[in-house]
């Protein structure tokens, strides 16, 4: 199956290549933007050919789909699926971005047009994410767009020798806003 490819009115949302690895790295070894994420930050280039590797398996595999955020001719963070399940429509959605284009509504953006693929052309039911609760910004950023609360998972995320509590939350199709 072709990687769809999406437009919003600023980004192009498309596969991740082997040549978006010096921007992959860029964005993945930065400590502010793992801080919440779940993985120690990369340090090296071949780090980052392998997630693009990984992130375009996913998709041929039928497991997930994660595509990269391009403005301007430059990759500037990611959002995809995980966990996905076609049987019972649902999935999780993680995303990043580098630092020089926080608060700007590129995740906002990047998000609702997942989203809207995800009911419209995946077929979900439940779009689910989690979030460590000091992750104020992602938190506010998936309440604005309709997810709800459901409930602290304790111990859920061990990242560099530590365990976290993280929240769910979920965007379920009839429960959506903007028409998804």
């Amino acid at each position: 199956m072709t990687f769809p490819e999406l437009r919003t009115e600023r980004l192009f949302l498309r596969k991740v290549a082997d040549e978006d690895a010096a921007a992959l790295l860029d964005i993945f070894s930065r400590k502010n933007v793992l801080e919440y994420y779940g993985m120690e930050p990369l340090k090296e280039r071949a780090e980052a050919v392998l997630l693009a590797s990984k992130f375009r398996e996913g998709w041929e595999s039928g497991s997930s789909i994660r595509w990269g955020l391009e403005y301007d001719s430059r990759l500037i963070g990611t959002i995809g699926y995980h966990n996905w399940s076609k049987i019972h429509k649902r999935a999780e959605i993680g995303y990043e971005l580098h630092p020089d284009f926080w608060r700007m509504g590129f995740a906002s953006e990047a998000l609702h047009a997942a989203a809207d693929f995800g009911f419209r052309t995946l077929g979900l039911h439940r779009i689910g994410a989690t979030v460590r609760p000091e992750n104020i910004a992602s938190l506010k950023l998936l309440e604005k767009m309709g997810f709800r609360q459901e409930g602290l998972l304790h111990g859920y995320q061990y990242t560099g020798g530590s365990f976290f509590d993280l929240i769910m939350l979920s965007l379920i199709k009839e429960n959506g806003r903007n028409g998804l």
